[in-house]
Order: structure tokens, then C-alpha cells, then sequence
């Protein structure tokens, strides 16, 4: 039986020891921490461990190959992980016995495996590699401390690697890239130092497949295969958002990872568009202390501070905590714009039984921006011609902002079950509210020689968004027909409660003269017209997978979600906000492995989404409903260090909404609906190439057709291409340098709500560009680093979107240089 994959499964460690004096107990604290155990199901008696069991494990790193067979297995192996670090196995393929299994996998290490009375296993130095390594404290004289650690092995915190061993954002079951019957990329922890992916737009913007639209100065949407990404994940449970746009800006201090999954999911995000699911991964608390800081300065007045502490509460170690925070303070290559983000989050872990964990957490991002842009610069001149502004020319005053708070709190309970199975429930509550005075240039279009034409257009803007979310699953083996096989159960709830009102400023509509007047326009009185919206969306869903080993080297998936959907209340101007929807989706994916090294999958999956979007009567546009096929191949390479994948697609979406308009008498954006198929086919490759080089790059190219065959949504790039590279000097080891490039196709968008001057098709082109940063980090000590960025380094000048029809333009060439201390 096959089955290659990493479980982030409960794990404890027992150690007793006899009392001594208190001097000694921070030492035991120590040594006790920096243990780590895997522990697949309850400890196996010793006549179980005596059994021959197949095992089939890859070639890779020991310590994940250890993982491996206890989970196979069902034992308890206890070792500290600093024994395994940096070593290698040949992998384990036949009939052993535990004990057998074991010494195979050792063979060379320096290392043996000891049997405990319990059944389980410690791993230790053999003799010879224990008679040359430093004298141990004598385990007498520790005093008798019990204490638990965890080692999740999908946490890249630490690992230094740009490739993730395992994912579960498309199943909930912890499945290596190869498992798993998607396209999948993971930004892990040590891309997002290496390049200061200090933003969720950062880090999309360099992710395989990912477009990032800036549309505004706070505003941002982010596409996959064609279209929108709507569908977000906390730690793997799916936040209730209908929209694909993303208002301020979430930093990536809180994330060890991020994993992003092309693609329909309709098993676990129940609602969404078939383009992606964007799954953010906490940091958690950790068994050892630990602490990092860091210190920015960079172009445009850029300061920034962070720092991050961990570990155990008490001498047990049974209580964790983790304390993050930061505050970020710049300017910006656009005059009058300028932000301020402040971030404090903190996460309490409890073993409050043995197979049993609490967490709860609570996080809070202020963003605080001045000079926001509510909308961007015009793209064209009244006669069809392109603008062409300075890149600094300011689309706002300074006094226009737009405040955005993001409080999330959330509690977790997990539970081994037993035989394998464990049991996770969570629940999270989320206020997202957002307080502005905006500043936006009319639709119209300048005249070229004089510049007039355009209008202003204020507005306040209140609003507040209440998400309350819970999530119950259970997953685990089940034999059937001789074989072993997985399943996954599970609940979600989420009511998301919107309220948001507006009032105009006087003198809309003054007339400007472009774009002098953009930037020192007044604050108006606030004394226009108002309107208010009150309306509440909720959600059920129930979902179910069956992971299949029906031989081998061949897995089939099979799930199903039921999902109800229902709106209340009402919209700006009295519009009423109500639907509701029952849908069932499936979710059918197989694997087949040719080798050890390289698989074939395909998957197939709907999903449905509705839409708070409306035409131009206000009405409300109805449900998304779309779907996704793909097929591939993936392959492992180095000892498991490198991982490749090539998928062809094809993703339908029918009823889309795509922006047609903006109603200056009410103040609301109108869309129109559309169908649309998305096909094409994506390359990736994500690991280490060596032992001094790291690589992580993909390429896409997509074609989009509307019902008649006709190009659709064409400011959305054809072809894409992501690169990040890092490399260690063989003869300087402290130093690493680094690059990035984004590259895209040519893009385009007609501007459907107004003609040029003599009657003709207004016609907006972004020729195809490429984005270059590049990367030196130098490491002083093992605890001190300084790390410089340069981005945009040819100065390229690029439209940042063509998803409106107004614009800003990208950053500039611009710098920074951290100072990173840890411990």
C-alpha cells in the first residue's frame, strides 16, 4: 500500500524523571521542548509492532520518512529532531516488522531506534556516534517534568525550503503535492522573507497563475485562470466572502504560509468562483522559545518594525503562547498618498488532555491611509488617444482616506479520536469596518489640449461587516475490502451581517482642469444626499470525501457538498437583498502513480457563488455557477527536495458579473452578466535544485471566450510568468543572493460605457512588461542578518490594471533594507 503522505496528526512525549533541585528544571524545560514526536494513532502494543507490514516510502529527508512508517504503522516514535536534521534515507519498500523498518531506515545514520515497554519507540545515537557527541545531563538528575510537543510537518517555519512536503486546502487530508489532484503552489515562510513578501498583494503578484489587479490605491482583486478569486481560508476553514475584491491591506507577519489552489473547491469552500481558493496559514505557537525582530527602512520614507515570541507558559510545557506585532509607516511614489498599518496578534495553545488541544487566538490590523483613491487616473483623452501622467500624479487629495480595521478572534478544539481519527471543530468571529472620506475623478474623459473634462465625486463611507463562522469535521481510516482508506465529514455555518451607509459632498460634479485640480481639491461640506444598506447573507454546508486506495499506486477521491444559501434585507436605495439557493456540488479527483517519482491525477469539480454584484436597474445579478476539469502529471525529484506539475484546464463560469459601468446619480458601480470558458495549461517547479540553489517558477497561458466565441475579459494577461530564485555563495556560505521576475502578455479593455469624440470604440492597451527585483541577505551570526531588496529594478513603467476603466500606474524602482535579529 502507497502512501507517501505527511499528517498533521497529535503527537505527545512522556518524560518522567526523578526530582532533584529546582536549578535543574529550566534545563529539563529545555531539552524536553526541543523534542518532537509523531504519533499516527494510539500507541501500538509490543506484539503489534512484532507484525510484518508492507511499507512503501520515498526517498527524502529521514526525518519525514520516520513520519512516515510511524503513521503506517501506528506507533508512537519519540526523537529530538536535531538527530535527524540534514540527514537523508534511502526510503523503505517491502515487508518489515517495525523494529526491521526501522534499522533500515537508520541504516548509515549514526542512529537506532529503542524499543519502549509501552510499544512505542525513542530514537538515540548508536554507540559509536554517542562515545564522540557531548556529554548528556544524566537523566537522573532531572526533575520528574511532563511535557508534550507537537511537530506539524506542514509548518515551513525554520525548514528554509520554497517547497511544502504537504498541502490540505483541496480535501482537508494532509497530501503531498503529488496527492493531491490540483494545481497547488505554497509560498512557504522562506520566500517570503527572502524577497519581502510583506503583503498578501505581494505574495499573489509572485505566485504561479496568479494575477493581482490594483484598482485603487486600497482596493485590490486577484484572478486565476481568467477569473476572480473570491474564495479565502483561515487554517484551512473557508471565510465567507462574495466578493473578490480585497479592501486594505492584510500583512503577512501573521502567515507561516500561504497555499493557493487553482481551480474549482466546491467540497470545502461550499461557495466561490472556479478560479482559485487562497488558503492563509497561522503561525502557532511552538514547543521551544524562540524569538525574531526586525527592523525597515526603505524608498519613500519606509519604516517598519515587527517582532514575533514564542513558546512554552509553563514548566510542563502544556501551555504555548505566541505574540506578534507590528507597526509600518510610508510614503508612496504617488504624491499625497500615504499609509500607516498597525498589527497585534496573539495565539494561546492548551493541552487540556492528553489527545486533546485548545487554541484560541485574536488578531487585529489597523490600516490607516491618507490620499486614498476611490477609483484611479483616466486612461484616455476625449479623442480615444491613451494618457500618459507622470507616475507620481496624485489621484486624490490628502485628506481623502478610507480606514480599514480587520478584528478576528477564534477558538479551536482538537481531538484524537482513536484508531486514527481526529475530530476539529472552530469557531471565528470577524469585524471588518471601514470609515472614509473619498475623493473620486468622474468617468468623463480630460480634452487633451486643455485638459478639462473631468468632474469631482466625494462621498463618506461607513461601513462594518460581522462574519461569524463554525466548522466541524472529522477525518480518519476505514478498511474496506482488505484495503485502507480515508474519509472526511463535515459542518459549516457562517452568517456575514453588512451594514454600510454614505453621504455626498457638496459641489459633485465641479468641473477640474486635469490633473492639476486632482490633487488639491478641498474637502467639501458633507451636507449631500444619504443612503444606507442592511442586509445579512448565510450559509450551511455539509461535506463528505472518500479517498479510495483501490490499488497501489492508484487513489480515488470522491466527495460531495450540499450547501444552502440565503440573503435577507436591504441594499442602497431601498433595493431588496433577497435569494436563496440550495446547491449540491461533486468533487471526483484520482492519482495514479506511475513510479516512485511521477504521477498522472484529474479532477473535476462545480462550484456556485452568489453575487452581491447588480446591473443598472439595481437588480441583483443571481448566483455564479461554474465549473472545473483538469488533468496532468507531477513528479518528485532529489530525494523528494524538487517538485514539478503540468496541468491543462478547462473552467466555465456562467452568469459572471463584469464591470459595465458606474451610475453617478446613485453612486454605485453596474455590471453586466456574462458566460465565459477559461482553457489552457500551466507549468511549475518549486524546491531546491541543489544544495545551494532554490527555485520556485511557473508559466501560464489561458485562452477566454463569452458564449459567441469572442475574446472575453481581455484585461486579464494570456501568459504569465513567475520566477523566484535564490542562491548561496559556495565560497562565502553567510551571503545569498536572490531574484524575482513577473512577466506578462499584453492586455487590453474597451470601454463599454463611452465612445471617443468622433463616435468610435475607446480602446485601452497595457503592451506586454516584466518586473525585476533582486535580493542580497548576508548573515552575520546565526542570529544576526541584514537583508536588502531592490524591485522594480529597470524602472518599468506599466499600467497596474485594466480591470476599470481608470488606472494607477505600478511602483516605480524603489528599495529597502531590514535588519533581522533572532534567538
Amino acid at each position: 500500500m502507497t502512501d507517501r503522505r505527511l499528517r498533521a496528526l497529535p503527537a505527545a512525549t512522556w518524560f518522567k524523571r526523578s526530582a532533584l533541585s529546582a536549578a535543574s528544571c529550566a534545563a529539563c524545560i529545555a531539552l524536553s521542548a526541543a523534542s518532537s514526536a509523531v504519533l499516527a494513532q494510539p500507541a501500538a502494543q509490543p506484539p503489534a509492532a512484532q507484525a510484518t507490514r508492507a511499507f512503501d516510502i520515498a526517498p527524502g529527508p529521514l526525518d519525514l520518512a520516520l513520519n512516515s512508517l510511524a503513521r503506517s504503522a501506528g506507533i508512537l516514535l519519540s526523537f529530538d529532531p536535531q538527530l535527524v536534521q540534514g540527514r537523508q534515507s534511502a526510503g523503505l519498500r517491502g515487508s518489515y516488522t517495525v523494529e526491521a523498518g526501522l534499522r533500515t531506515l537508520l541504516a548509515g545514520a549514526g542512529l537506532r531506534a529503542v524499543a519502549q515497554p509501552d510499544g512505542s519507540f525513542t530514537l538515540e545515537r548508536a554507540a559509536d556516534e554517542a562515545a564522540a557527541a557531548p556529554p548528556a545531563a544524566s537523566p537522573a538528575a532531572l526533575p520528574a517534568v511532563r511535557a508534550r510537543a507537537r511537530r506539524d510537518p506542514l509548518v515551513t517555519e525554520a525548514t528554509d525550503r520554497y517547497a511544502a512536503v504537504a498541502t490540505s486546502t483541496a480535501t482537508r487530508l494532509a497530501l503531498s503535492p503529488r496527492e493531491t489532484p490540483q494545481s497547488v503552489t505554497v509560498v512557504t515562510r522562506a520566500r517570503m522573507d527572502d524577497f519581502g513578501l510583506l503583503s498578501v498583494n505581494e505574495v499573489l503578484a509572485n505566485t504561479t497563475g496568479v494575477s493581482v489587479d490594483v484598482v485603487e490605491t486600497d482596493r485590490t482583486y486577484f484572478n486565476a485562470r481568467g477569473f476572480d478569486i473570491s474564495n479565502f481560508q483561515v487554517d484551512g476553514v473557508g471565510m465567507p466572502f462574495t466578493n473578490g475584491d480585497q479592501l486594505g491591506d492584510i500583512d503577512t507577519a501573521l502567515f507561516d504560509r500561504v497555499e493557493v489552489l487553482r481551480g474549482a473547491n466546491g467540497l470545502l469552500s461550499s461557495t466561490g468562483n472556479p478560479a482559485a481558493t487562497v488558503n492563509y496559514v497561522r503561525k502557532r505557537p511552538t514547543a521551544t522559545f524562540q524569538a525574531s525582530g526586525g527592523l525597515t527602512l526603505g524608498s519613500w520614507n519606509k519604516k517598519r518594525a515587527e517582532a514575533d515570541v514564542s513558546g512554552p507558559l509553563n514548566q510542563a510545557g502544556t501551555l504555548r503562547g505566541r505574540g506578534i506585532v507590528m507597526g509600518q509607516r510610508n510614503d508612496s511614489f504617488m504624491d499625497n498618498y500615504a499609509l500607516s498599518k498597525h498589527l497585534v496578534a496573539g495565539v494561546l495553545e492548551a493541552d487540556i488532555a492528553p489527545r486533546t488541544v485548545v487554541t484560541l487566538g485574536l488578531t487585529r490590523q489597523a490600516n490607516r491611509p491618507e490620499g486614498t483613491s476611490w477609483g484611479g487616473l483616466p486612461l484616455n483623452y476625449a479623442d480615444g488617444s491613451a494618457t500618459d501622467y507622470p507616475r507620481s500624479t496624485a489621484a486624490a487629495p490628502r485628506w481623502s482616506h478610507w480606514d480599514n480595521t480587520d478584528t478576528t478572534g477564534f477558538v479551536e478544539l482538537a481531538h484524537a479520536l482513536g484508531q486514527g481519527w481526529n475530530f476539529k471543530a472552530t469557531a471565528s468571529y470577524r469585524k471588518l469596518s471601514a470609515d472614509g472620506e473619498l475623493f473620486s475623478i468622474s468617468g468623463l474623459l480630460p480634452d487633451r489640449s486643455t485638459g478639462a473634462g473631468t468632474e469631482s465625486w466625494t462621498s463618506t463611507q461607513v461601513s462594518d461587516e460581522t462574519q461569524r463562522l463554525l466548522d466541524v469535521s472529522a477525518s480518519g481510516p476505514f478498511e474496506l475490502a482488505g484495503r485502507r482508506h480515508e474519509a472526511v465529514l463535515g459542518f459549516n455555518a457562517a452568517r456575514v451581517h453588512n451594514q454600510a451607509s454614505y453621504q455626498r459632498g457638496a459641489g459633485n460634479g465641479t468641473a477640474l482642469v486635469a490633473p492639476g485640480d486632482w490633487g488639491s481639491y478641498a474637502e467639501p461640506l458633507w451636507n449631500g444626499a444619504i443612503g444606507s444598506a442592511d442586509f445579512i447573507n448565510r450559509r450551511q454546508s455539509i461535506y463528505a470525501l472518500a479517498r479510495l486506495n483501490l490499488a497501489d499506486p492508484w487513489k480515488l477521491l470522491l466527495g460531495l457538498n450540499h450547501t444552502r444559501m440565503e440573503s435577507e434585507g436591504l441594499g442602497f436605495r431601498a433595493v431588496p437583498r433577497v435569494y436563496e439557493e440550495n446547491e449540491t456540488v461533486p468533487y471526483v479527483g484520482t492519482t495514479f502513480d506511475l513510479d516512485a517519482r511521477h504521477s498522472l491525477y484529474a479532477s473535476y469539480t462545480k462550484i456556485v457563488n452568489p453575487q452581491t454584484q447588480v446591473d443598472a436597474s439595481q437588480s441583483l445579478l443571481g448566483p455564479i455557477k461554474g465549473s472545473n476539469l483538469e488533468a496532468g502529471a507531477k513528479g518528485e525529484w532529489l530525494d523528494g527536495e524538487l517538485s514539478g506539475s503540468f496541468a491543462v484546464f478547462r473552467t466555465e463560469q456562467n452568469n459572471l458579473a463584469e464591470y459595465a459601468g458606474f451610475d453617478t446619480d446613485g453612486g454605485f458601480s453596474y455590471y453586466r452578466r456574462i458566460d465565459a470558458t477559461s482553457t489552457g495549461y500551466e507549468l511549475e517547479l518549486n524546491g531546491r535544485l541543489g544544495p545551494d540553489w532554490d527555485l520556485s517558477a511557473g508559466y501560464t497561458q489561458l485562452r477566454m471566450e463569452d458564449a459567441n466565441g469572442d475574446d472575453a475579459r481581455t484585461f486579464v494577461p494570456r501568459r504569465t510568468l513567475r520566477l523566484s530564485a535564490r542562491y548561496r555563495v559556495p565560497a562565502l556560505p553567510q551571503l545569498k543572493l536572490g531574484a524575482t521576475l513577473r512577466w506578462q502578455s499584453d492586455i487590453h479593455r474597451i470601454n463599454g460605457t463611452q465612445t471617443a469624440a468622433d463616435g468610435s470604440n475607446i480602446i485601452t492597451r497595457q503592451p506586454s512588461y516584466a518586473v525585476l527585483g533582486l535580493m542580497a541577505r548576508y548573515d552575520f551570526s546565526p542570529r544576526l542578518s541584514a537583508h536588502l531588496l531592490i524591485n522594480n529594478v529597470t524602472d518599468k513603467k506599466y499600467l497596474a490594471s485594466l480591470y476599470w476603466d481608470q488606472s494607477l500606474y505600478g511602483a516605480g524602482r524603489n528599495g529597502q533594507l531590514t535588519l533581522n535579529w533572532k534567538y
